[in-house]
């Protein structure tokens, strides 16, 4: 069973990548990026693929049985087009099995919204593409705010309008053990995820952070409107309504939904506290 995965240079990409080669080797797995040489350091077959070429694609899944299809990086408008070029050279090529990293969110009413509808079209697609599919709906990664931490040293606070909201942070790591089971086990043919783990508020964020880091951070809850005007001034119009929309969706409590992560990665999912840990740790 050969298996490839678009977006393989990227940060998610990279990680399923690597989780399936620990499952079926390197010789069963092929990377896919728009720029090959950047993932030759995965030591599997590199092929290049542009969401934006048909053509790249119907050459990237040649005997292929299952494609691992990342949610692509553009504006929402281009995202569902891309998506489908993907689609149909999966179809065109005897592929049998799509599985998709969709997103859990709001389809209305959240400045984020439009990313979410993007990501429902091209569920609708693939569930209308004769394939056996599984999609997940991943949270929102918890590995961001970790990042970003020493920005919240310096600032003192945790700063966004999510207010008393509670979000099922994920990982990369544990995204990755889950859609490694959603390629290589048949019984999740025909399902939607959600790939969430705990919910908790930024204030519980903010409290397991400083447990772990020995940091004395806050929780400042902003107005939703004063919060995107902040963002869209600080990463322009399109990242900054992206990022005010998903705090914005927090606050109305749409990142809190059921899990069916165990189901689809056959273990309960690690807790904020333990993927906080892990990140440090390896850092």
């Amino acid at each position: 069973m050969k298996i490839a995965v678009t977006s393989a240079s990227g940060k998610l990409g990279s990680a399923i990548t690597k989780q399936l080669i620990q499952v079926l080797g390197t010789e069963n797995v092929i990377a896919i990026a728009r720029t090959p040489a950047k993932a030759e350091y995965l030591g599997v077959e590199v092929r290049k693929g542009d969401y934006n070429s048909r053509e790249q694609f119907d050459e990237a899944l040649n005997g292929v049985d299952a494609v691992m299809l990342l949610s692509g990086m553009d504006a929402p408008d281009k995202r569902i087009g891309q998506h489908r070029n993907v689609i149909e050279a999966a179809k065109d090529n005897g592929v049998q099995k799509i599985v998709y990293t969709s997103i859990v969110g709001a389809e209305e009413g959240t400045t984020f919204s439009p990313v979410v509808q993007s990501n429902r079209q091209t569920e609708a697609d693939i569930r209308n593409s004769g394939l056996d599919f599984v999609i997940g709906r991943n949270g929102i990664y918890i590995e961001p705010d970790l990042e970003y931490i020493d920005t919240y040293v310096k600032e003192g606070e945790i700063r966004n309008c999510a207010g008393e909201g509670k979000c099922g942070y994920t990982s990369r790591a544990e995204l990755a053990m889950a859609f490694t089971k959603m390629l290589t086990e048949e019984k999740h043919n025909g399902q939607t995820y959600n790939l969430t783990g705990q919910p908790i508020t930024q204030a519980e964020l903010a409290d397991l952070i400083n447990q772990v880091y020995g940091t004395k951070l806050k929780f400042h809850d902003v107005p939703v409107d004063a919060y995107i005007e902040e963002r869209v001034t600080a990463l322009g119009e399109f990242m900054g309504t992206v990022i005010g929309g998903i705090y914005e969706g927090m606050r109305r409590g749409v990142n809190n939904v059921p899990s069916q992560y165990a189901q689809a990665a056959g273990r309960a999912h690690e807790l904020p506290l333990e993927m906080i840990k892990k990140f440090k740790e390896a850092e």
